[in-house]
């Protein structure tokens, strides 16, 4: 925001150094960029925050001077003539979509001259970088630069049934902005249409059509309240930005709409002459009340750490805007003004009183009384992830969360609908909500293969986004592996993950069939009972889809069910000080068992003396063994608690697991 030093002097007195002012300013939140001389004005270039968008005017930063310096605010007062025939029979306005503009206000000024400005009008706008185009114009402008309401003008015989209708573009409708270029709307845009045709595109920028030049002689000047998301999607859509979509997007004073109409008649009548119409065409709800905040005085010492004199907290507020509502020795109860959307609760006064008595009279080392915070469970959950994670050699990766259409066929085994659309593409062609972190990593390890990385190992852990028949998408907490290594040692790193979060589950698997998997080495995970994730290798079609050249494993995991079953209380358990034991086995087993069925006997059947099951190795012997036979070389190992076991003791236990498999399984050992 360029503010102009001598346009500031109409509202504000500046006896203090330029210098002093701009750092006051930046000490109280308006961060200074830059000053720079512009004839026998001052050019001072603000950093005004998204939630400050009352300081987008002059009247706005004059505003935070008065009440930083102590000084009277001198805000112009509005005196109009209306001389004409009732607005109401030149001109109608309807709003036929109230989700897209609040409020619609329309005057009319008949019988103008069109002209240059004034030099007074010509070099204020100069100063802050706005180009002179004619009396009528340049008001528009200089209102909107003065308060931080954007207006529009319209030249009146130009608008089809002298009828103004604020309603959704139409599918394939186009529109032809002052900008001379030509721009294709689509439905959710906001358009002020006439009887005929879009004679501009609401908030963002005026027609070609209706614009105001040397023939015109009556006026239609629009002042409205448009929703910010709607100006914001438009604006972006377009890639169509202007001063007016920058303010709209923020917010304007609901107030301060009419207000703005009325003090642009005012300069166009002393500008560009002519007559105002009777009355005002004000379309939309009335402006809703402010809910009052209570500002309890302790809490100025709690979290300031210092003393304000009540006295001084009320003046502080009252200079702000806020009107007192009810006050006492404890508290005091105000009412926000309508510019200041963003004071609604009562750590907002407290902020707005510290900035304006000054954060640099806040000593540094004042005490200001602390609880330590608790951090969630989802955040004490994905903190373990990322260890065990980092401890097996993954690196953490960021991805877009939009994405091209065509990586949704790629990998989505969470939900068969069909990716949400995000309005907006963050890049070229991509404008998906992704359903799978595993399509974005995949491309990650494309793009590293194609740059030559021999190891790439990476992990994700972000929100996907699953869409729901009338709601909300179901927004999931995910994490997404991609590795070189093979179906064993991923699953290997996801065991690790569930035992680091709770030793007492172990990981189930079940069969699963995913087009971009290869059916011998995938599965679906369940933990708990509960549909935990998926992980398989890529089949050699879907490495050639995807452009990789080595194989690969992906896993992708529902972290809110690791956040169900966590144990995040530290454990202890005793070590035992005796020797363990351990014993190889090789057992025949039909084709269809599973390794995990076969862990599963084991623990079972092995007792507490044994410690862990290692897998080894899968071996197939037709010749030997048999047609759908394959051989299981995995090893146990047993230590008791209490004492040395014996072999005999070990062999016993072998023996128990040998039994229990052959009885589950038709297990044979090898070599018995």
């Amino acid at each position: 925001m360029i503010v102009s030093w001598n346009w500031l002097k109409d509202y504000v007195e500046l006896d203090m150094a330029p210098d002093q002012l701009v750092h006051r300013l930046a000490m109280a939140g308006l961060n200074h960029e830059s000053s720079t001389g512009a004839g026998q004005d001052l050019a001072i270039d603000l950093e005004v925050t998204s939630n400050r968008p009352d300081c987008l005017g002059h009247i706005g930063v004059a505003r935070e001077i008065a009440v930083l310096w102590q000084r009277p605010l001198t805000v112009p007062r509005v005196e109009l003539n209306e001389v004409g025939p009732p607005v109401d029979s030149l001109a109608k306005v309807s709003i036929v979509c109230p989700q897209f503009c609040y409020r619609y206000i329309a005057r009319v000024v008949r019988g103008v001259r069109i002209g240059p400005s004034p030099d007074w009008l010509v070099q204020r706008l100069q100063t802050i970088g706005i180009a002179a185009v004619n009396n009528v114009v340049d008001v528009t402008n200089y209102v909107l630069m003065e308060c931080g309401q954007p207006l529009h003008a319209f030249d009146l015989a130009k608008l089809a049934g002298r009828e103004i209708i604020v309603r959704e573009a139409l599918p394939g409708e186009q529109f032809l902005a002052i900008n001379h270029k030509l721009y294709d709307l689509q439905p959710g845009m906001c358009v002020i249409a006439d009887a005929d045709r879009a004679v501009a595109l609401g908030g963002v920028m005026g027609g070609a059509d209706t614009e105001v030049g040397e023939a015109t002689a009556d006026l239609l000047i629009e002042s409205a309240e448009f929703a910010p998301l709607s100006i914001r999607t438009t604006a972006r859509a377009l890639g169509l930005h202007s001063p007016s979509s920058y303010r709209f997007e923020r917010g304007v004073d609901p107030v301060g709409v009419d207000w703005a109409s009325r003090r642009c008649c005012q300069l166009i009548l002393e500008l560009a002459g002519g007559e105002l119409t009777e009355g005002v065409v004000d379309v939309g709800p009335p402006v809703s009340p402010r809910e009052p905040v209570v500002l309890r005085l302790s809490q100025l010492p709690r979290v300031l750490g210092i003393e304000i004199p009540a006295a001084e907290v009320r003046r502080m507020l009252g200079d702000l805007g806020c009107r007192e509502q009810a006050a006492d020795a404890s508290q005091v109860t105000v009412v926000p003004p309508s510019w200041r959307r963003d004071l609604t609760r009562e750590i907002d006064l407290v902020e707005e009183v510290a900035r304006v008595h000054g954060y640099d009279q806040i000593p540094e080392d004042v005490g200001v009384p602390m609880a330590p915070s608790h951090r969630r469970d989802e955040d004490r959950v994905q903190s373990k992830v990322r260890g065990v994670l980092t401890a097996a050699g993954l690196d953490e990766a960021m991805t877009s969360s939009v994405v091209p259409e065509a990586w949704h066929a790629v990998f989505c085994p969470w939900s068969d609908a069909q990716p949400l659309r995000a309005s907006t593409p963050m890049l070229k062609g991509a404008d998906r909500l992704r359903c799978s972190l595993v399509p974005s990593l995949l491309e990650v390890r494309r793009v590293n293969q194609s740059l030559g990385n021999a190891v790439i190992e990476l992990f994700e852990t972000a929100r996907i986004y699953l869409p729901r028949a009338g709601q909300l998408p179901h927004e999931q907490w995910t994490l997404g592996i991609t590795s070189g290594g093979d179906y064993y040692r991923v699953k290997g790193v996801v065991e690790a993950i569930v035992e680091a979060l709770n030793p007492a589950l172990r990981l189930e698997v079940s069969d699963t069939r995913q087009p971009l998997l290869n059916p011998a080495c995938s599965a679906e995970l369940r933990l708990g009972g509960r549909r935990f994730g998926f992980l398989g290798e890529l089949a050699d079609e879907s490495l050639k889809q995807c452009g990789l050249r080595t194989g690969t494993t992906i896993a992708e995991l529902d972290l809110s069910v690791l956040v169900e079953i966590a144990c995040l209380i530290p454990q202890h358990a005793d070590q035992s000080p005796y020797p363990p034991i351990e014993r190889d086995l090789n057992l025949i087993v039909d084709e269809l068992v599973r390794w995990s069925q076969l862990e599963q006997t084991v623990r079972d059947s092995a007792g507490e003396c044994l410690e862990s099951v290692s897998y080894q190795e899968t071996y197939r012997d037709p010749e030997k063994d048999g047609s759908g036979k394959k051989r299981q070389l995995f090893s146990i190992t047993l230590r008791s608690a209490q004492r040395t076991l014996t072999n005999e003791e070990a062999d016993q236990i072998r023996d128990q697991v040998v039994a229990a498999c052959h009885q589950a399984y038709g297990a044979v050992l090898l070599g018995a």
